[in-house]
């Protein structure tokens, strides 16, 4: 969350800022209420000192109604204190619950949208979308083609939106993960396997709604645990209550995890297949920095996107993503979008990363800390994180862009090694 004492000192522009990301936060109510809460803290603190003061005076009473009376006072003011400072949490509450729902501070270059509409293309990577003499099929169809992936037994058993990857499928999912998490060791990050499972407060520390009616989250029945959307959670809830050394930084984990979402109110033409699916396999960078260091990483991360998709061949775009598409917690983000053949009449473009810098947004809900050798107090960490490799939506890129006239699909030079073969359904 932001600091909020930054927020009453740059309201004006706090509130300028919900509104360009479509977040309605009483910001000014926040504000007036801070006022209220800091003077009933002074109310609580003078009430307790003059309480503390009528009970060491008692023994200095001259009589015993004298005794009795101070007594009876220094009840009253207890009183009055223990009033005040119950109003003064109800207050404090109440303003956790606004701060908590303001989202992070936004990078002035990020573009002005309500939408992904208003993203701004910023590059294009190496391959330009293929050109095909013939009837392209998407991913669901070269699946039943070569017997890949059963939708219909996974809805049977889970409903829509699960479904069994079989033969070819599963060795390229496998060979997708290792591709990404090799790639990623050789540019100095700690690979590690996560839970599946988060508890509400950590979800909530990383910026995701864990209950409610506006959540994408399944929660598990009477118990404080969650299924994870993505391994930021786990990873990010890794360092909660944790202080690094400055020099230890930056600190960068890859996490290989499932991702549960319900994906509630998802429907349409661009939800076919394996692209907006209930659960899927993720590879996902995370990086704990100095303040100084998260510009420079999110750039990274982002070129490190882009090299993945490079060396698999796949055409793609990034986007600056607008205010309006930003999550809370993130202050930019970037997004790749991979060109999917299959998509609507003639190919559309498909997220398939993003990665983005959250500043200390998250780090202040975790408190992550850093200190400095030779200086005094900790600071908050800044945090990042950024999808290598989203499997399934990574699958459809691979298949739709390299099928043949035949209906088979050429696997890529560098997934080779790891899937044993040069083409599927051969």
């Amino acid at each position: 969350m932001l600091d909020r004492k930054f927020i009453i000192e740059n309201a004006e522009a706090v509130a300028e800022n919900c509104e360009l990301r479509g977040v309605s936060a009483d910001v000014a109510r926040l504000v007036e209420l801070e006022g209220q809460r800091r003077e009933l803290l002074q109310r609580a603190e003078e009430l307790n000192r003059q309480a503390n003061e009528v009970s060491k005076s008692i023994g200095q009473a001259g009589s015993d109604q004298e005794r009795e009376e101070r007594k009876t006072a220094g009840r009253a003011l207890r009183e009055q204190k223990d009033a005040a400072q119950k109003q003064h949490d109800e207050l404090a509450a109440e303003i956790i619950e606004i701060q908590s729902g303001i989202p992070n501070m936004t990078h002035p270059a990020a573009p002005i949208g309500e939408d992904d509409k208003s993203n701004l293309e910023v590059r294009r990577g190496k391959q330009e979308p293929p050109t095909f003499g013939f009837t392209v099929l998407d991913h669901v169809e070269l699946a039943e083609k070569h017997d890949l992936i059963d939708f219909e037994a996974g809805a049977k058993i889970a409903g829509a939106g699960f479904y069994f990857l079989k033969n070819d499928a599963v060795l390229l999912e496998l060979a997708l993960q290792q591709y990404a998490v090799n790639h990623l060791i050789q540019n100095g990050f700690t690979p590690v396997i996560t839970p599946d499972l988060a508890y509400s407060e950590i979800l909530q520390g990383t910026g995701y709604i864990p209950r409610g009616p506006e959540t994408q989250i399944y929660s598990i029945e009477n118990s404080n645990l969650n299924l994870v959307a993505t391994a930021e959670i786990p990873l990010g809830g890794m360092m909660a209550g944790e202080t690094l050394d400055s020099e230890k930084l930056p600190l960068k984990i890859c996490g290989i995890s499932h991702c549960f979402r319900t994906e509630a109110g998802a429907a349409g033409r661009a939800t076919r297949g394996l692209y907006r699916v209930h659960q899927f396999t993720k590879v996902e960078m995370f990086a704990f920095t100095l303040p100084a260091q998260s510009e420079e990483t999110l750039e990274q991360f982002c070129q490190i996107e882009c090299d993945l998709f490079d060396n698999l061949g796949i055409p793609y775009r990034v986007v600056d993503t607008a205010t309006g598409d930003l999550g809370g917690p993130a202050y930019r983000k970037y997004d790749l979008e991979a060109w999917m053949p299959g998509r609507g009449d003639n190919g559309e473009w498909g997220e398939v990363t993003s990665t983005s810098n959250c500043t200390d947004y998250q780090a202040r809900r975790l408190n992550a800390r850093y200190k400095v050798k030779g200086e005094k107090g900790t600071r908050f960490l800044h945090t990042l994180n950024g999808t290598a490799i989203a499997v399934s939506r990574a699958i459809i890129a691979v298949m739709e862009n390299n099928q043949q006239q035949d209906g088979s699909i050429v696997v890529p030079e560098v997934l080779r090694p790891y899937l044993g073969k040069d083409v599927i359904g051969d």
